[in-house]
């Protein structure tokens, strides 16, 4: 920082949120992957508002955390990327019951999060809360899994319509939808919009906000958080607390399309971790190379399980 930066209290130029649009082209360009990858882009955004009081509406989620299989590998905390517990298809469950989720099979931000607590991915326990206390009037009978395909034909033709078709059929109110890697933020952007089209509202809680922001979403709550921790801190009842609330006010008060509103809760007094995340600049010729070997390889397993159709986490 300069001395004026000192003077006049600015904060450092790092202190934004990450640019991710760019950074993933750099990246995938470096790693040699072919033309960029072309993000859902909408000028046009519905907007269905709650039509009841909040303390009168039945709520779901739709997250993109996969229901844990032992059989499946490393899915635990700190657990490296694994394809193999990819899911692709949507599959729901019974919202009364407790269930074992996780995002081992997703780009997190793997340096600076470890997905060790789910409340920071999956609020169903503080949306529980939230209902016992009158705040929403129920929650669901069932919650939501939505598949990260990078197709846009599979997301748009199968994976957003069966979402609304079970939403509809469970009488649902209004939708949480809490993304989880880049693509996630696109999948579920994607779904907010086709159920507010169906007469569902929705709010996205995430952090990639160029992303969901570009594909165009009624309501947003950003948290400036690593990538994996779209409903608070980890290990931090009152962050993950407030950080509901949050969500839950815009889904009741947004005054139209594209309202997006940041949460004031930092991840740290220093925001020098968002130079990290899938920075070129940061990365040497071999540790790229590394990379680009192990995308390949996890490539070539999710391909592996796609295509046996096996009904993972349906």
């Amino acid at each position: 920082m300069t001395d004026n930066d000192e003077r006049f209290g600015f904060a450092s130029p790092s202190d934004v949120p990450i640019p991710y649009l760019q950074r993933i082209r750099e990246y995938y360009s470096a790693l040699g992957h072919g033309e960029p990858y072309r993000w859902a882009h909408y000028a046009e955004v519905p907007f269905q508002p709650l039509q009841k009081p909040l303390a009168q509406s039945r709520v779901t989620i739709v997250t993109t955390a996969a229901p844990f299989h032992p059989d499946k590998g490393n899915q635990g905390p700190r657990a490296p990327y694994n394809a193999a517990a990819k899911f692709y298809r949507v599959y729901s469950l019974d919202s009364s019951k407790d269930h074992d989720l996780r995002i081992s099979h997703i780009a997190i931000d793997r340096d600076h999060t470890t997905a060790e607590d789910p409340g920071t991915y999956y609020p169903l326990p503080e949306l529980r809360r939230a209902a016992a206390h009158g705040r929403i009037g129920s929650i669901a009978s069932r919650v939501h899994g939505a598949p990260t395909n990078r197709s846009h034909r599979a997301t748009l033709d199968v994976d957003c319509p069966d979402i609304v078709e079970r939403c509809k059929a469970d009488g649902v109110d209004g939708a949480i939808l809490v993304p989880n890697c880049p693509v996630c933020h696109q999948t579920l952007g994607l779904a907010a919009r086709m159920l507010e089209e169906n007469g569902v509202s929705t709010v996205v809680m995430g952090c990639a906000k160029d992303i969901v922001e570009y594909a165009g979403v009624p309501r947003f709550l950003f948290s400036d958080f690593p990538l994996g921790n779209p409903a608070g801190r980890p290990n931090d009842p009152r962050s993950q607390a407030y950080t509901l609330e949050l969500a839950l006010s815009l889904l009741e008060h947004a005054p139209g399309p594209r309202t997006t509103v940041q949460s004031s809760l930092r991840w740290s007094a220093s925001p020098d971790w968002k130079l990290d995340y899938l920075n070129v600049a940061r990365l040497s010729r071999d540790e790229i190379e590394r990379r680009r070997k192990e995308f390949d390889e996890q490539k070539r397993i999710a391909a592996a399980v796609r295509g046996s159709r096996l009904p993972t986490g349906c």
